[in-house]
């Protein structure tokens, strides 16, 4: 079940929630930052939620965002830091997080500073009715570039995955954590929102989409447009269609 919910500006009330909530950040790199995001983060969550965690997996930056972290961590005991020594990619940070969430939600952002985390409040009512919600940009503050990469990746990844998303890749979304813990993620680039809201979709959960505020970058460099992440996109695409498609055709045999 899908519905669009209006995108509005920031909600006046104190909205809270009576769930408990895992936030979950991945950061490479992004020393500039870090932690004015995370403090953000912190000072909102705690506005409206009594029980949460922000888990932040550093996927092996060489600047300086692990040390930060680790000194904000030693100061804010709500504040858990997973280290990749190594750099493993998006979708592998993304997984760490989640497979480390212990609360009734899971709402992921990323490091970057281009989300306003005060949006969150507006998808908390709707978490009660719906499985998830998911962020989509309002005004993206991209280049023209990563704009006409991202759209074009949409209109393959709905094409093959039947999806109906307004922006799959917004790094923006709250979940019941149920979801996570009942589906076993397997790609770990590019293909990780891709492959949540298509199991989300087979498996019959339900949600609904809020447009969100999208800010210029502060700071670091993205590295959605790297070839060697395309280049593990698309061998991720083909690999799990086929075998998901095969999945597919298993269950209903079955049937």
């Amino acid at each position: 079940m899908i519905q669009e919910s209006p995108a509005t500006g920031k909600v006046g009330v104190k909205v809270r929630t009576n769930y408990s909530l895992s936030v979950v950040m991945p950061a490479h790199n992004e020393e500039v930052a870090i932690a004015e995001t995370v403090r953000q983060v912190l000072d909102a969550v705690t506005e409206r939620v009594e029980d949460f965690e922000v888990i932040v997996v550093n996927d092996g930056s060489v600047d300086r965002t692990r040390a930060l972290l680790e000194a904000m961590a030693a100061q804010e005991p709500r504040l858990r830091i997973i280290n990749h020594e190594v750099n493993q990619g998006y979708g592998a940070a993304l997984v760490s997080g989640f497979e480390a969430a212990s609360r009734d939600l899971v709402f992921f952002m990323d490091s970057d500073g281009q989300f306003d985390i005060h949006d969150l409040a507006r998808f908390f009512p709707l978490i009660e009715e719906y499985d998830a919600v998911l962020g989509y940009r309002l005004d993206r503050q991209d280049t023209w570039m990563r704009k006409l990469n991202a759209w074009g990746w949409k209109m393959l990844v709905s094409f093959v995955f039947k999806l109906e998303v307004r922006d799959i890749d917004c790094a923006f979304k709250l979940y019941r954590a149920r979801f996570f813990r009942e589906q076993r993620l397997e790609t770990r680039g590019a293909m990780i929102n891709t492959e949540i809201l298509y199991k989300l979709k087979r498996a019959g959960y339900t949600y609904t989409q809020v447009g969100v505020h999208h800010l210029p970058r502060r700071g670091g460099k993205a590295t959605g447009a790297k070839p060697s992440v395309i280049v593990r996109a698309f061998r991720e695409l083909f690999t799990y269609a086929r075998k998901w498609r095969q999945e597919e055709q298993l269950a209903r045999r079955e049937q």
